[in-house]
């Protein structure tokens, strides 16, 4: 019998496609749409605070901690200001600080080649740190890193990828960070090597030694000496406790900001947004539903008749129940499959503006349990809407229907 109510089932949906499509587009829409949201939210935050290149957090000047840290890590905000380079032997004179930081990287910025930025960094960077446990940065091919006396060059796989750059080739900076043709220093950078990719902000940098920004003809002289923050690594995350009142709350020359808490309040701030999309999700959802109800139980009254006939030769009241739910679970499984393409076309496109804006790439593509429990949800919603036009077909009775039409 079940197999029988599968077959009606089947020859239905086809009999009104246009109908079937439609319900099934609806679901596909507030499926689709919940996953985006639900993966974009949880992948955003936790990619962005573990995209710390890592670092712990950012010693720079007086001004916000969310500024300094998408200014350092993130290379998406303009520098508040600089700081003196002796700022490094400061802070290894000092016996708390000393005991608590592992390592502090001084970084300059202010330039950029062709709307990228260059930044100014020395080479321990990319000599003695980890940008994740146990990998360090590498350069491809047979280039190397640059000589810190000299103009040269090493470039993030992004930039090298989007502007073509490969070593040997030879560039000039733009002033200010961003790209204004007229704006060109007249100092001649070389490239001496490609970065390997590593899915972070530091994809998207041009990076020189840090004399090069601090000396860059144009630049003001007595900022020659300055830097724009240094990226510190800590021996321990208690040291967090020590070194931010110690910085934020005593005295007012430096902003001591903590990597991982500052984008988790960032995130938090958009809260109101995500919540927005997902009551929209909802909405659709019970509109799905509702289209899913209106659409059999229409479908029932017309085919009173047709039902009343079937029933006449022999069909079970159970069997036409069943062609009815299995109906309903059929545009809910439509539904469910086109929601997962939504969710791809979507997921493509923000990945895709995410890594040429930031460099970082989200995860959206592995596998995540709201993946099921959304499928689960739509695919019960859409069994509990074809319930009442179930019940109908099951009480329709033969003797009323198949009377005479005319």
């Amino acid at each position: 019998m079940k197999g029988g109510a599968l077959w009606i089932a089947w020859k239905s949906l086809r009999q009104h496609a246009l109908s079937t499509w439609i319900a099934s587009g609806s679901i596909a829409l507030a499926g689709g749409l919940l996953m985006a949201v639900w993966a974009l939210r949880s992948q955003a935050e936790s990619t962005f605070t573990e995209a710390n290149g890592g670092f712990d957090a950012v010693l720079g000047p007086r001004g916000s901690q969310l500024q300094l840290v998408l200014n350092s890590i993130f290379h998406l905000e303009a520098s508040s200001g600089t700081i003196p380079m002796s700022t490094a032997t400061l802070l290894q004179r000092n016996p708390i600080v000393r005991s608590a930081i592992a390592r502090a990287i001084p970084i300059a910025g202010g330039d950029n080649y062709k709307g990228y930025r260059i930044v100014g960094t020395s080479l321990e960077l990319f000599e003695d740190h980890e940008y994740k446990e146990g990998r360090k940065f590498k350069i491809i091919g047979n280039g190397r890193l640059f000589n810190e006396d000299a103009k040269e060059a090493l470039v993030g796989a992004f930039v090298a990828d989007k502007l073509g750059l490969k070593v040997g080739d030879s560039f000039q900076p733009y002033h200010g960070l961003t790209y204004i043709e007229g704006a060109q220093h007249a100092d001649v950078y070389k490239v001496t090597g490609i970065l390997e990719t590593t899915s972070t902000p530091v994809d998207r940098v041009i990076w020189i030694p840090i004399k090069g920004i601090q000396t860059m003809e144009g630049h003001r002289e007595d900022l020659q000496n300055d830097v724009s923050a240094f990226l510190i690594k800590l021996r321990s995350k208690k040291a967090i406790a020590i070194l931010d009142p110690m910085f934020n709350k005593q005295g007012k020359d430096y902003t001591f900001s903590s990597i991982t808490p500052v984008m988790s309040r960032f995130f938090q701030k958009f809260a109101w947004f995500e919540k927005i999309l997902e009551l929209v999700a909802y909405l659709v959802g019970l509109v799905s539903a509702g289209s899913i109800l209106a659409i059999l139980y229409n479908s029932m009254n017309e085919k009173r008749r047709e039902i009343a006939i079937l029933r006449s030769l022999g069909a079970r009241r159970v069997t036409l129940f069943s062609m009815v739910v299995f109906q309903s679970m059929g545009i809910a499984l439509l539904g469910i499959l086109l929601s997962f393409l939504f969710y791809v076309l979507v997921a493509l496109i923000v990945t895709g503006i995410v890594r040429d804006q930031t460099g970082v790439a989200l995860l959206l593509f592995q596998f995540d349990p709201l993946f099921i429990w959304v499928s689960g949800s739509m695919l019960t919603l859409a069994i509990f809407s074809g319930l009442l036009p179930a019940i109908i077909a099951y009480k329709t009775e033969v003797s009323r229907n198949l009377g005479p039409t005319s």
